[in-house]
């Protein structure tokens, strides 16, 4: 393990899991299932197994910084911080660099913030597996995740199929795609071939520095430094710099689109990005009506298969609503179907625009 560092992805907003996520206190640092820990606790915990505690990175927001230290009790030379928002490629840059300065021989473990796994034991051997694979010359592994749904929320890889399929076997990448249709995605169920992209990759620091050097020259020599800037009083107004002039992309199209060293981990772990209300609600303990409910006072009548997440002191008697969400945070109240569940990150901005809340 000790050549084995992590870099948690902490930036978010979450703004589908409005109004419990807000920008001020996004929904990694709440504990959105109820058991007395945040996802991001969850995440450090379950990473502590493959890596010392002394090489787990967080990559988050300047204004989450004291947050994290809270929350995860780590020292502030193991938060790096961004001074905006401009999506995966430049985080994992600036970790990936940062790193490199510090062991050369540096494997990294790349995951968001805000993943449930379940089966944390699997997870353990699927992340020594891929960690095995990335220290073989330059190869990129992911994790994918075998589809239970035509989900048009996440993206697909689809992997080389040629002999019966094993979980925890490495294959070969053919191709990302990108948040499908439902129609394709319901042909990539059908094909067998296609598993979900996790978010969650494995490589060594020397291998992503050469993947976006190759791929992404320009963003790449922002986060390069022939000094000694990392490591230093100076590596924030570098990294600030950095930042204000780099490309807003994700890694996903900086660089594993365009590799030909990609390879994916089939790996069954009880995995959910828990990236909307509905992806939480099948986690949770339901009643016989088939609703989720969190908080202590909440009768439900005539009503089905809703998720419901109220404070422990309001009182509320909820009648008829089937296949809803039902969220109530800081004296705002959201109601809406869980069919229409990615319009909330929509219905949030024309919210901002006349709500008093916001102005």
């Amino acid at each position: 393990m000790n050549n084995n560092f992590a870099v948690i992805m902490a930036g978010g907003i979450g703004s589908r899991f409005w109004p419990m996520s807000k920008e001020e206190f996004p929904k990694q640092f709440l504990d959105v299932l109820g058991i007395g820990r945040t996802l991001i606790q969850m995440t450090y915990d379950r990473l502590l197994k493959v890596v010392p505690s002394d090489q787990i990175y967080v990559v988050t927001n300047e204004n989450y910084k004291d947050l994290v230290i809270e929350q995860l009790g780590i020292t502030a030379n193991q938060v790096l911080t961004e001074p905006m928002r401009k999506n995966t490629a430049p985080c994992i840059a600036y970790a990936a660099h940062k790193i490199h300065s510090i062991n050369q021989k540096a494997n990294l473990i790349v995951a968001p913030a805000d993943h449930l796994i379940l089966k944390e034991d699997k997870f353990v051997t699927i992340i020594n597996t891929a960690v095995k694979k990335a220290e073989e010359g330059n190869n990129i592994v992911t994790l994918g995740i075998k589809p239970s749904r035509p989900d048009t929320g996440y993206g697909y890889i689809q992997f080389v199929n040629d002999n019966d399929i094993l979980m925890g076997e490495v294959r070969k990448v053919k191709q990302f795609t990108e948040k499908p249709n439902k129609e394709l995605a319901e042909i990539f169920l059908k094909g067998g071939d296609y598993y979900w992209n996790s978010g969650i990759f494995i490589w060594k620091s020397q291998t992503i520095i050469d993947a976006l050097g190759k791929f992404k020259p320009e963003l790449n020599n922002l986060f390069c430094t022939t000094g000694n800037d990392y490591n230093t009083e100076n590596e924030q107004n570098f990294v600030n710099k950095a930042f204000t002039n780099c490309e807003d992309i994700s890694i996903d199209f900086a660089v594993l689109e365009n590799s030909k060293h990609v390879h994916v981990v089939l790996a069954n772990f009880g995995w959910s990005d828990l990236g909307t209300w509905g992806s939480l609600y099948t986690h949770l303990d339901k009643d016989v009506e088939g609703n989720a409910i969190i908080g202590d006072d909440v009768h439900l009548f005539d009503s089905e298969n809703c998720i419901v997440n109220l404070p422990k002191n309001k009182l509320a008697v909820i009648q008829g609503l089937k296949d809803h969400i039902i969220v109530e945070s800081d004296d705002v109240l959201m109601i809406v179907k869980k069919e229409d569940e990615q319009k909330i990150k929509g219905y949030l901005k024309e919210v901002k625009k006349s709500s008093p809340k916001f102005n």
